[in-house]
């Protein structure tokens, strides 16, 4: 049958487990990365704190702050100092002339200071001179002490990730998804043997029942065979057209037997070996046409109007056989059980990918307990009258199988107004497996 290209499940457990284990690693990398960015950021501004709040002191006791930024030592060379008032101008830098700075109040590191008392702004190009620094800023009672250390591969070595840590838990995680291979291999495999075990076990079973099926569906063609066999050669006188009934009689269970054997060969193969069946393009407005030419001829007391709403020209991947067995299956059922007078094809869906089909007629429609069964091989919703319509039960069973052997599903409801809807589609092009 049609199915996606399969992945092992050994596979499809061992990528399920990288991904997650991966994710997880992942997300635990960049959480430690931001962690310890914020955490040497913290740190490099905590130094940077320190000098600013003994400048602070020296600035709010009234000594020379010149004096005391010549005389002390910085924490970092190429150290930039500026003093800022709380209104932002700025009254001191050590870099650049105060009279070519602007209003320093909506800078970021100056904005946290005035809010919270410090703050650190990582990696902003300076406004004045256009080089950029790592800022730090620290709020007294008349002024703001900012000082910003200007990026170089020193400063740069400084915030640097410690990346040691991270490879040791890349080389970890690389390590369990090797472990992660062999063993998820070995539990795929055990899982695969039982669930082809489970699969045996249950194509023996309906291969089990559909023989018991078999067997009873062949008892009353054959037991009816056999009587009129019997009677034709007991000697017994019978009228011509006493013996011609017989006559015909044998033929119509012989014409079902054939019937059933042929459509039980055919979802075997479509179950065991659709590989072996040919496929080609199949125009579905030819068999649609072909169908309602069918009914044309057929006696009026059996006929139904064919109503097809199939503007477009629908043309699929496939099997013509299959295919124009999923239409005139349908029809046929409903010819044979609806009792309306009217069948309906609808296109609902014509993509690149798939067709989307509706099959309805305007008859009783059936007991919504029968719905989920009516696909089943030999279910009948009234046993007697599909024997004598000669009906062999195996009807829908094939319209199923040859709807998912060409990729798709089917589905049936009782349409609102009376009668049943079958909605089915069928892939443009599909891989056999």
């Amino acid at each position: 049958m049609a199915s996606a290209i399969k992945i092992s499940f050994h596979k499809q457990l061992f990528l399920q487990l990288i991904i997650f284990s991966w994710a997880i690693v992942l997300c635990f990398i960049g959480y430690q990365y931001l962690r310890e960015k914020e955490y040497k950021s913290d740190f490099l501004s905590a130094q940077l704190q320190q000098y600013n709040r003994h400048l602070l002191e020296a600035v709010e006791e009234g000594e020379p702050y010149e004096e005391y930024i010549a005389l002390h030592e910085k924490p970092f060379n190429d150290l930039r100092i500026s003093i800022i008032t709380l209104s932002g101008a700025v009254v001191y830098d050590n870099t650049i002339p105060v009279d070519s700075l602007d209003n320093h109040r909506a800078r970021p590191e100056v904005a946290e200071a005035l809010n919270k008392g410090s703050g650190y702004h990582i990696g902003r190009q300076s406004a004045s001179d256009g080089r950029e620094y790592f800022y730090s800023a620290t709020r007294g009672e008349r002024v703001v002490v900012r000082t910003a250390i200007p990026y170089s591969n020193t400063l740069r070595d400084l915030l640097a990730t410690d990346w040691s840590f991270l490879l040791v838990m890349i080389s970890i995680s690389l390590a369990m998804s090797v472990l992660a291979y062999f063993t998820t291999r070995k539990l795929g495999k055990d899982i695969e043997r039982v669930n082809r075990y489970e699969a045996e076990q249950e194509r023996s079973r309906l291969k089990r029942q559909l023989t018991n099926n078999i067997n009873h569906e062949l008892k009353t063609p054959v037991a009816s065979i056999h009587v009129c066999l019997e009677t034709l050669l007991s000697g017994i006188t019978l009228s011509e057209e006493k013996r011609q009934e017989l006559i015909e009689r044998c033929y119509m269970h012989n014409d079902r037997l054939r019937r059933m054997l042929s459509e039980v060969s055919l979802i075997t193969r479509m179950e065991d070996g659709g590989h072996l069946i040919n496929c080609e393009k199949v125009v579905l407005n030819q068999i649609i046409n072909e169908i309602a030419e069918e009914l044309k001829v057929m006696p009026e007391e059996e006929r139904l109007t064919l109503h097809a709403d199939f503007d477009d020209e629908v043309a699929v991947e496939g099997n013509t056989s299959l295919i124009g067995s999923i239409f005139s299956n349908l029809t046929e059922n409903a010819i044979a059980y609806s009792e309306g007078k009217n069948i309906y094809i609808t296109l609902l869906e014509n993509s690149a990918e798939l067709c989307r089909i509706r099959i309805e007629d305007d008859g009783k429609g059936v007991s919504p307990k029968h719905l989920s069964r009516l696909f089943e091989r030999f279910y009948r919703v009234d046993k007697g009258r599909s024997r004598q319509r000669g009906g062999t039960g195996l009807g829908l069973a094939i319209v199923k199988h040859a709807v998912q052997f060409h990729g798709g599903t089917i589905s049936v409801t009782n349409r609102p107004s009376g009668g049943l809807r079958f909605e089915f589609t069928l892939r443009k092009h599909f891989r056999q497996s």
